[in-house]
This record gives structure tokens, sequence and C-alpha cells, in this order.
């Protein structure tokens, strides 16, 4: 086991169940100290012991809705804070799966507020610190609807596209520094979020569904190759670059300063 005063503490949002859960486990095995953040409580409480009776970590739990910008303002005030800690996984995140025209505004602005407005907060927190250390590492889980979008993902998708964008805009920025910025991409994972967001996991066909084990322990080996982007279930990793390649060329064909020939006038 590595020495949890040399790594030092990973915070990791959503850490009561699911991908935040299973992230959780594998850095507490790899000698992190943490801070686990999420809404529930009862179950953050069962993580944490576990955890700290398996592998000898320090486990702090703090219990906050980050919808919740009170709670949210709270959160980031303590992490900034906090020149221990030298991993942040953004992992909080929430769904619905439902038209536009079928969604509720209230259920549209908590998954903005927390995909978008927690992550880019708890984000802001600690990079300060890391970048004066010149140490860190942040984890931003977006989704493979980052790239794209259907009719039922519309809203979902658009905070993983922000996610995927703020991502690699933050890699750039930090670029030639010791702070490590990685974006993970899972397809469909054996989560709750699934049952929360209104459409169950039974409802998928099983063989495209990943476990959150194997979604974490790919997107940590990811980290661990120094991949800017892990996509854990993808066999074609030459279709990123080429789609990267695709954004960058487009921005640049759009540089002039004069209608395009087909919107003038005939």
């Amino acid at each position: 086991m590595s020495d949890s005063k040399n790594l030092g503490t990973a915070v990791i949002t959503g850490a009561s169940a699911g991908i935040g859960r299973v992230y959780a486990d594998r850095l507490a095995k790899r000698g992190y100290d943490l801070l686990l953040v999420a809404r529930r409580g009862d179950l953050l409480d069962e993580v944490a012991k576990r955890l700290a009776k398996a592998y000898g970590v320090t486990v702090k739990t703090l219990v906050a809705d980050l919808s919740a910008p009170s709670e949210l303002q709270a959160t980031a005030d303590k992490l900034a804070a906090d020149p221990t800690i030298t991993m942040l996984v953004n992992n909080a995140g929430v769904s619905t799966v439902a038209l536009v025209g079928g969604t509720k505004a209230a259920a549209a602005a908590n998954m903005i507020s927390v995909n978008i407005g927690a992550l880019t907060a708890l984000t802001i927190a600690v990079l300060p610190g890391f970048k004066a250390r010149d140490k860190g590492t942040i984890v931003n889980i977006g989704s493979v609807l980052g790239f794209a979008s259907l009719p039922i993902s519309s809203i979902y998708s658009g905070t993983k596209a922000y996610v995927h964008l703020f991502t690699r805009g933050l890699q750039e920025e930090v670029a030639g520094t010791k702070v490590r910025v990685q974006l993970v991409a899972p397809a469909a994972t054996a989560t709750d979020l699934w049952e929360l967001s209104g459409l169950p996991l039974s409802n998928l066909d099983a063989a495209t569904v990943m476990t959150a084990e194997d979604c974490v322990d790919a997107a940590l080996r990811g980290m661990d190759l120094g991949e800017a982007v892990t996509m854990p279930s993808s066999n074609e990793p030459e279709l990123l670059p080429q789609f990267d390649a695709l954004r960058v060329k487009l921005l640049v064909a759009a540089q002039h300063g004069k209608p395009a020939d087909r919107y003038l006038a005939a």
C-alpha cells in the first residue's frame, strides 16, 4: 500500500453509490486519504467506515446537496482551504431522461446546477492550490452523451457537452505544469442513476451496460497511462483524435469576417 501522507487527500463527489463509491474504494486501496461528499449521509457513513477499516486510511465525510447554492459554496470554501487535497473527482451528477417538452423546469435546473455548476465551482476551488503547488489531479466524469444528443437526452447531453469542452480547455490551461486533468466519458454504466432518471436499466441491452467497477478500473488505468480522455468502453481509440481534429478544423474554418458565400444575395 502507498503512503497516504505522500498521496494526500482525494475528494470524491457523489461518493455514496455507483461510480463514486467505487472510486472511493479504489483510491483508498491505493493509499489516498479521502473526503467523501454526497447528499445521503447514512450511505456515506457506511462507505467511510468500511474503507477506513479495510485500508487504514483517513476517511472524512461531508453531507452536502451540491444543487443548493449555499451548500455548494460551503463545500467549495472547504476544499479551497485544504492544502492536503491532491485529487478531485467530480463525479456527482443527475439525469432526467425525457423529451425537453416533457421535462419540468426544476428538473432541468437541477441537472444544470449539479452537472455544470457544482463541477465548475469545485474545480475553481482546488485549481489555484494545485497550480501553486504544481501538483494535483482533477477527474471530471462526463459521458459519451457529451459527444452527441438524443431526443430524450437533450438537457443531459448539453450538460455533459459542457463537461467535455470545459475539461479539454482546462487541460490546455495547465499544459506544461504537473497538474493533471482527465475527462472520463463512460457509456451505459450500472448505477442507480438510471432508476432515478426514469429509465430503468432493464430497458437497455445488457450487453451494452458496464459495471461501475469495470468503468472505474478502466478510468484509473487510463489515468495511469496519461490519457487526457478515457472512454472506458471504446475499442476504437483512434476515433477521438479524428473527432478532435475535425472540431478544431471547424473552428478554424469559421474564422472569417464576412458571411459565407452561400449566404450572399444572388
